[in-house]
This record gives C-alpha cells, sequence and structure tokens, in this order.
C-alpha cells in the first residue's frame, strides 16, 4: 500500500474557465456522433482512434460506452437519437442458437451493412455480459422519460425483452438467483480472476430485470395475458431473491468480518447454513480492517465457494446505490467508507476502478502476465474518470430520496464529489480527456490510454449537468419511479 497522502493535498482550486471546460467538452462530445442509415445513432468508443489498423474498434458504437450518452442525451431531450440507438441495438439482438437474446458489444456501419460484435472479434472472444443487461434499463429510462409508451409497448421491444428474461432466467446447474459469467465479460474486459457472479452484473442483472417488469407492467394495462402474467410473477421473485442474496452474501461490515472470521466450516446438510460457502477465516485479506473502519460497509466483487473476491468494486456499489440494492444506512456506509479511504479511492483523478490491485505473483497467476493490466494500470486498480458520474449520481440520488438523513455525512460527501468535479475540471482538457490513469495517485495517463474518450467526455458532462444544470433530472435514475 502506498503511503497516505494528507486530505489537504487533495483540495482543488476552482477553475474560472468552467464554462469555457464545459463548452469545449460539448463541442468533442458532438463530434463523437455518428449516423447509422443516416440518422445519428450513438457515439464512438474515442475520437481520437487510429484508422490505419482496420482490426481496432474504437470508431464503433459500443453499448456499454454508450450509456452515459444515452442518459445525457435524455437529459438534453434528444430523444430520437435514443430511440434510434435502441433500436438498432434490437434490432441486432442475437437470435442464434447458442446466444440467442444476447444484444451486440458493439456495432457499426460499413459500406450501408450493418456489422454486429457478438465477442467473435474481441480480445479474448468473450461475449459481453452487460451490454446485454444495460439495454432494457436504458429502454425503460426512455420510456418513462421521453413518455413513448408506443414504443414500449411494441411487439419488437416486448418480443426483446422476452428473448432476454429467455436467457437469464433459463435453468442450469447452479442454484443461486445470480447469473454466472467467465472472466472479462463485463466492463473488467481483461482477466483479473472476476468470473463467477462478479457485483457489477448481479447489481445490473437486479436492475435489468426491474426495467423489464416495468416494461412488461407497461404492456399488460393495454394487452392482458396469461403468459405475461406468470412471468410477471417469476420476474418479480426472482429480483427479491437476488437482492436478498447480495445483501446476504455480498455486504460487509465491521461487524458481519466479525461473524463472518468466527463461523463454523466444513458444514453439511441443510440446516447447517451459517457458512454455506465455507469460507475459511484464513482468507480475509489484512488490510480489510483498516479499510471498512467501524461504521464503514460495501459489496465485496464476488462470493465463490471457497474463493470470495474482497476486492471493492467501484461500478458495483455506486449501481447498488443507484438502483435500490442497498437499503438506505446501508448507502451511508457506503458513503463513509469512500469518505475514509479518499486518498486510495479519489486521489488525483477520481476515480479508482478497484482496490485493492493485484502485485507480483497473484498478478502474474491470475492475470496472465497481463502487461495491460500491471498493478495500479487499467482495470487493475487504475482510474477512472468517466465512473466518477455513478458515485456522484448516487450520492445526489440519496439526498432526492432522504433529505433529512445523516446531514452532517452528506455534506461531507455533496464536499467530497465537488472537490472530485473541480479535479477533473482542472485537469481533464490538459491530459485530453484521457480513458484511464497510472499509479497509486492517478496521477499518470494511462499508458495505453486512448485521448478524447467518449465517456470520459459525457460522464464529466453528466456531472456538470446534475451539479449545476438540472439537479432533480438525478431522479430519472430512479428505478422505482413510474408515470
Amino acid at each position: 500500500m502506498p503511503a497516505r497522502f494528507s486530505q489537504q493535498n487533495q483540495r482543488v482550486r476552482p477553475n474560472s474557465n468552467e464554462d469555457k471546460v464545459v463548452a469545449r467538452a460539448k463541442e468533442h462530445f458532438e463530434k463523437t456522433l455518428i449516423q447509422i442509415s443516416g440518422d445519428i445513432a450513438g457515439s464512438v468508443a474515442a475520437l481520437e482512434h487510429p484508422t490505419k489498423n482496420d482490426a481496432l474498434n474504437y470508431g464503433e458504437i459500443f453499448l456499454r460506452d454508450n450509456v452515459p450518452v444515452m442518459i445525457y442525451l435524455l437529459t438534453q431531450k434528444r430523444y430520437d437519437i435514443v430511440k434510434k440507438f435502441l433500436t438498432v441495438s434490437l434490432d441486432l439482438q442475437s437470435t442464434t442458437y447458442q446466444t440467442r437474446g444476447v444484444f451486440p458489444t458493439s456495432f457499426v456501419e460499413e459500406k450501408g451493412k450493418l456489422i454486429a460484435d457478438y465477442g467473435q472479434r474481441s480480445i479474448g472472444r468473450i461475449t459481453s455480459a452487460d451490454a446485454s443487461l444495460w439495454w432494457p434499463i436504458l429502454c425503460w429510462l426512455y420510456v418513462r422519460k421521453s413518455g413513448d409508451q408506443s414504443f414500449g409497448t411494441s411487439q419488437q421491444v416486448q418480443r426483446g425483452v422476452q428473448l432476454l428474461l429467455d436467457l437469464v432466467l433459463h435453468p442450469t446447474f447452479e442454484g443461486n438467483p445470480v447469473l454466472f459469467v467467465p472472466d472479462c465479460s463485463f466492463m473488467i474486459d481483461r482477466p483479473m480472476d472476476v468470473w463467477g457472479a462478479p457485483l457489477e452484473v448481479e447489481v445490473l442483472l437486479h436492475a435489468s430485470l426491474k426495467s423489464c417488469i416495468q416494461l412488461m407492467e407497461l404492456s399488460r394495462k393495454h394487452q392482458k395475458s396469461r403468459l405475461l402474467d406468470q412471468r410477471l410473477v417469476l420476474t418479480r421473485q426472482w429480483v427479491h431473491d437476488l437482492r436478498q442474496f447480495l445483501l446476504k452474501h455480498y455486504w460487509v461490515t465491521s461487524k458481519t468480518m466479525q461473524v463472518l472470521r468466527r463461523r463454523p466450516t466444513e458444514q453439511y446438510g441443510e440446516d447447517q447454513h451459517q457458512n454455506e460457502f465455507n469460507v475459511q477465516p484464513q482468507v480475509v485479506p489484512s488490510w480489510l480492517q483498516d479499510w471498512l473502519e467501524n461504521r464503514g460497509g460495501y459489496l465485496i466483487g464476488n462470493i465463490r465457494t471457497g474463493r470470495p473476491d474482497f476486492r471493492f468494486y467501484s461500478l458495483g456499489n455506486s449501481l447498488a446505490c443507484m438502483f435500490g440494492v442497498l437499503t438506505a444506512p446501508q448507502q451511508r456506509a457506503l458513503f463513509r467508507l469512500v469518505l475514509h479511504n479518499r486518498e486510495h479511492l479519489m486521489a488525483q483523478m477520481p476515480m479508482r476502478i478497484c482496490h485493492p490491485p493485484m502485485d507480483i505473483e497473484e498478478w502474474q497467476n491470475k492475470t496472465g502476465s497481463d502487461p495491460k493490466n500491471w498493478p495500479w494500470s487499467y482495470h487493475n486498480g487504475g482510474h477512472w474518470p468517466s465512473l466518477l458520474w455513478f458515485f456522484g449520481a448516487s450520492i445526489l440520488l440519496h439526498e432526492k430520496r432522504y433529505p433529512k438523513a445523516d446531514v452532517l455525512l452528506m455534506g461531507q460527501m455533496r464536499a467530497l464529489i465537488e472537490e472530485c468535479y473541480w479535479s477533473q475540471l482542472n485537469q481533464l482538457p490538459r491530459q485530453k480527456w484521457a480513458e484511464y490513469f497510472d499509479g497509486p495517485t492517478g496521477t499518470w495517463v494511462g499508458q495505453q490510454s486512448r485521448t478524447y474518450q467518449t465517456w470520459t467526455i459525457v460522464g464529466f458532462l453528466l456531472m456538470h449537468h446534475l451539479l449545476r444544470a438540472e439537479p432533480d433530472d438525478v431522479l430519472m435514475l430512479d428505478l422505482e419511479e413510474e408515470f
């Protein structure tokens, strides 16, 4: 672990050129938008991407990268682009036997023909799970924000929802209500020992199923269907069971860790359920005690038989707040944890994607000596400015939901994200809106980082919009809200 540095060193002086920086960021964003069949359908992954090597795909429309793009466009009421993106993605939903129901990782138009990638062109040839899970969420946000109920109830959308539900709710050898995925199948797209039931995928599954329920309920208002009623009952039960599973097995605090370390092992039989995954006390990492402090809490990265992943993943925990997986007190416990560990998670470029990074033999064995994922870089403890808006939106949404809860803590959190916002305002234009940053404090631009990265630009614009322009727009992300 690096030596801690004082919070005073993190204070950022406000930039008097805020309006100019925001205006320039908007100009960059407009340049990222590209057309499909004559209409704008989304953003390329990065403005500056090599064009000589046709195999590189930063000029394609990635579903994952376009999540903040579409949410930002919804705040700007540019509904036609969002609808086009959703429609093209839906048209490309796989109907082949092995991948039936899967949405493409990315797509691009070449010589008038749509070309989609379901993993067959990616490094490692892994199909992205998060692309498929994000689609219903974006679809429901669009339908509710735009009021376009006819799109939500259309046969095409409802069929797409059912295909996705068939994919994720089918019987398996696994009895737990989680979605099992291989390594590299979501934003962590390099080998990082995240196979199994990684937090981000399970939280996205929870939000995706909730969005599917909302879309099916919308259809049910217009047309009664016994089959639809049965699917709604099944999906609601799955959402409930999944959330209970995550809160039971993923949520840890100092108190729960004391219980976990003293639980019996080698239990057999249905009545012996104190240690269902046979977790040995020796696997609890030494850094966890100081990390949790007394009042902090977070969702661990993964739960596997005898091999829980205690690493902190910023996106999964932020989404768990945003989408209501965590209770209100648990969300505040997470905020306290981030505040306590701000030197690690925020540092010079907010925020770190996971903590702590793997090093030495662990890095060699679990990443395959991946040169892009060396310690403190890329997904192995690197800093991604695109993650700040997810966490910032979680704080702002919590303030809207619970305006009188722990005013002192929430004041500290508001000050934290303000400082992080100013830090990005000062640094990102000078660093050419880089994709990620390296080092324990996130000071250096990532060794293989693309510049003018779209979700870096649009993440900053979203943070500005929610802090300065229209704070109430954060309520759009509350999946419990209906028409």
